[in-house]
């Protein structure tokens, strides 16, 4: 798939000329690679450019990262065969004219016109495709693959500006970003395979390609395998107001006459100015754009076609673009900018990671402490608000029905897997924040850079790194996180990892059971917790490397550095609604679900006396004391083969934060709720817990504890979490996940309690 990079090969490397705007002071790459094995025959993994002289020509290209021959395809990126974006596309009528339409598709029984949103990562792409679209995208996984696109309509009838013949449905679709057509990752494949109208994907009517104004030389030789795949063609010319605050404004007239009249259109995504000239413009160009002097059509019909011809073409391209930045007048050398000056501090190596750390930290503290009171409002002051509501409600169908089943349905059922869901807004919305703000100012580019050599032991890139962390706080906006990685395989790679980092949830039930067992060295033991887990997920990392994951390899790591700027505030807003919404529509019903599913089982009598539907007055005698009944004997090699532990466990897959309440609830416990974890643990709840294990594991209670604790620890962290891993990847890779951290929590009690019950 790629060279071979050793980890102390990474560098940032500036100064590459101005063929692909990769020494451009603004936005410099950071990347890693090696010369092919012969030291002549390499090419580069972004263009396809060719080695020279037993050196990879930097100053044509920018690229240091080289490849032997042509990239292999993994088992996982073969399901991209599948994808499909509609109907297949028909034949390309118009092969020998200057990017004719492609005509309308038909998509859920109506003719849309399919406009594509191609450009390099960092440019403002999706920006611009969520001020168009809004809450009207919907985020999803393509056909087959875990490889993440936007997708919206917009009805463009009677549009001020828009030609009838241009009016109806689009059909927008926003693809992953890339350096060149020449795919080096799922993503990559997507997004030329989008633009082309090949390997199944329906023939665009238009293209949208967004520029970066302030590295236009790198933008200009991705344009002309734009260009060259004979589509209508619109440039959105982005960032234009930094390059003018850095002296290198574009006028785009001036950009269009050099591209010997390809519409260019200035935006700013971030405030949505330019975003209707941009549409206009684009319903004027469905009858075609012209094809600029030096560049060739590529006549491609699939990956490999395309491939050959985007490597084949590269010089061609290269000249193309130097001879625009000539006439533009600006091929001169870069100048040293405020990104410069900021960056000598932050990619330091001596100051960048402790920088890098401390970011972490607030990210951290933010989605943890920030979040806690908002989130207790939620569970506590709304609950007890829509409690009363509902209360006062029912009471007007008679005195008893507040307390019959229907009742209960609705506050215990229905409410509270709405809470639920609300508790976790806090916390993801935060987290969506942070992101937005790293990423809007320029910083997220940089930490992924620093941390890279570390992540490349598990085969990840720098980003890997934000997701586990965060995780450590929270796992569902840790799984938000993933989002900053560019390559498919590793989000679900890391989206597999994340569930093994050690919640804040799951510190009530360490506390608990650590002042239960091991009063003096309780702290000990939770920090040890901590540590276990940072080893599982290295642990699981290397194995999911060297089995599901093995073609997975440490990729040539090339990222542009963006320049430094201001976060808009109506498009940082805008990107969190959206965000959040999207998180609140695909996982809210399968938690609300899974909640009520519980409190029929635990409303359902089981045994005789155990009371009516509705009104069991003791769990164990419903039918979900039968089921953890029937559980229990599984935990029997793990030493806590009791009820009580296994009834705690099932309400935890719900959320961990009612593991504690539950095994007071069965242990018919009250007056817990105003007690500290460490009261519990050395109280009524300690002692009964002292007593539940030392019988279940005959005498060797302190090992049972820790064989119950590392389970918690290792086994699914809650609904919501597992909600999100299916929203964001599919059941498949959910289930998966599920299996994967249940089948390491039993081993690890197992031997766990096998091994200590011999000294405890």
């Amino acid at each position: 798939m790629s060279a071979d990079i050793k980890p102390e090969e990474s560098t940032n490397t500036a100064g590459c000329a101005a063929y692909c705007g990769h020494g451009d002071s603004e936005s410099k790459p950071a990347h890693t690679g090696d010369t092919g094995p012969d030291g002549h025959n390499g090419h580069c993994v972004h263009c396809g450019h060719a080695q020279h002289g037993g050196q990879h020509d930097g100053q044509r290209c920018g690229h240091d990262d080289m490849q032997q021959g042509r990239p292999t395809r993994g088992r996982l990126e073969r399901l991209f065969d599948a994808i499909r974006f509609g109907r297949a596309p028909s034949a390309d009528a118009d092969a020998d004219c200057h990017h004719g339409s492609g005509g309308g598709h038909t998509l859920t029984g109506e003719t849309a016109r399919r406009v594509v949103f191609v450009g390099n990562p960092n440019v403002g792409k999706s920006t611009l495709f969520n001020a168009l679209l809004g809450a009207g995208a919907r985020v999803m996984n393509a056909p087959g693959t875990t490889v993440l696109v936007e997708r919206g309509r917009l009805d463009m009838t009677g549009k001020p500006g828009i030609p009838e013949s241009s009016a109806g449905i689009w059909d927008i679709i926003d693809t992953p970003g890339t350096y060149s057509l020449l795919p080096q990752s799922p993503d990559e494949r997507v997004a030329a395979q989008a633009a082309a109208g090949i390997d199944g994907m329906p023939t665009p009517d238009a293209l949208v390609a967004v520029l970066d104004a302030t590295n236009l030389v790198r933008s200009l030789y991705f344009l002309a395998g734009v260009l060259e795949l004979g589509r209508p063609v619109v440039v959105a010319l982005s960032m234009n107001d930094l390059a003018r605050r850095q002296g290198d404004e574009i006028d785009p007239q001036t950009l269009s006459q050099a591209l010997d009249g390809v519409p260019v259109i200035a935006i700013d995504p971030r405030t949505g100015e330019g975003t209707d000239s941009l549409m206009r413009t684009v319903a004027g160009n469905f009858d075609g754009t012209p094809l600029p002097r030096g560049l060739q059509l590529m006549h491609a019909g699939n990956d490999e076609e395309l491939a050959t011809m985007v490597r084949e073409g590269a010089d061609r391209r290269f000249d193309w673009a130097a001879g625009i930045i000539h006439r533009l007048g600006l091929d001169h050398a870069g100048r040293e900018t405020v990104s410069d000056r900021i960056d000598r501090v932050l990619l330091n190596p001596w100051l960048g990671v402790p920088v890098f750390l401390a970011v972490m930290y607030l990210v951290f503290q933010a989605t943890t402490t920030l979040a806690g009171p908002m989130q207790d409002w939620f569970d506590v002051t709304v609950r007890g608000w829509l409690t009363d509501g509902i209360d006062a409600v029912m009471s007007l169908f008679g005195p008893g029905a507040t307390s019959g089943w229907v009742h209960g349905l609705i506050v215990d059922g229905l409410l509270d897997g709405v809470i639920t869901v609300a508790t976790f807004i806090p916390p993801m919305g935060i987290m969506f924040i942070m992101l937005s703000l790293l990423e809007d100012c320029g910083y997220l580019a940089r930490a992924a850079f620093v941390m890279d050599r570390l992540m490349r032991a598990l085969g990840l890139d720098g980003r890997a790194f934000l997701p586990i962390v965060v995780g450590f706080g929270c796992n569902l906006p840790g799984l938000a996180a993933t989002r900053t990685l560019t390559d498919s395989r590793q989000r679900v790679m890391v989206g597999m990892l994340i569930p093994f980092a050690s919640c804040s949830a799951r510190l009530s039930v360490y506390l608990v059971l650590a002042y239960a067992f091991f009063r003096s060295t309780a702290g000990l033991v939770v920090f040890l917790m901590y540590v276990i887990s940072i080893v599982l997920i290295l642990a699981i990392g290397v194995l999911l490397r060297h089995t599901v994951f093995r073609d997975l390899k440490p990729e040539p790591f090339a990222m542009v550095l963006p320049p430094y700027q201001w976060p808009k505030a109506v498009a940082l807003v805008r990107s969190v609604l959206i965000r959040l919404w999207g998180f609140l529509r695909g996982a809210s019903s399968i938690i609300i679900s899974v909640i009520i599913v519980l409190w029929l089982l635990a409303s359902v009598p089981a045994t005789a006396g155990a009371g009516s539907f509705g009104n069991v007055e003791d769990v164990h005698d419903s039918a979900y004391g039968v089921v953890a009944d029937a559980v229990a004997p599984v935990f029997a090699p793990a030493g806590f083969d009791d009820w009580h532990a296994s009834a705690a466990l099932l309400t935890g897959f719900v959320a961990k934060e009612v593991v504690v309440g539950s095994m007071s609830q069965s242990y018919s416990i009250s007056g817990t709720d105003d007690q500290s974890e460490q009261q519990q643990g050395q109280g009524a709840l300690g002692s009964k817990l002292r007593e539940s294990f030392d019988e279940s594991s005959d005498g060797h209670g302190r090992a049972a504890a820790i064989s119950f604790l590392l389970f918690v620890l290792a086994y699914t962290p809650c609904l919501a979490t597992v909600a999100e891993l299916k929203r964001q990847f599919g059941g498949r890779v959910a289930a998966g996940s599920v299996a994967l951290g249940l089948a390491v929590a039993y081993v690890l009690a197992v031997v766990a309690f096998q091994l200590l019950r011999l000294v405890m």
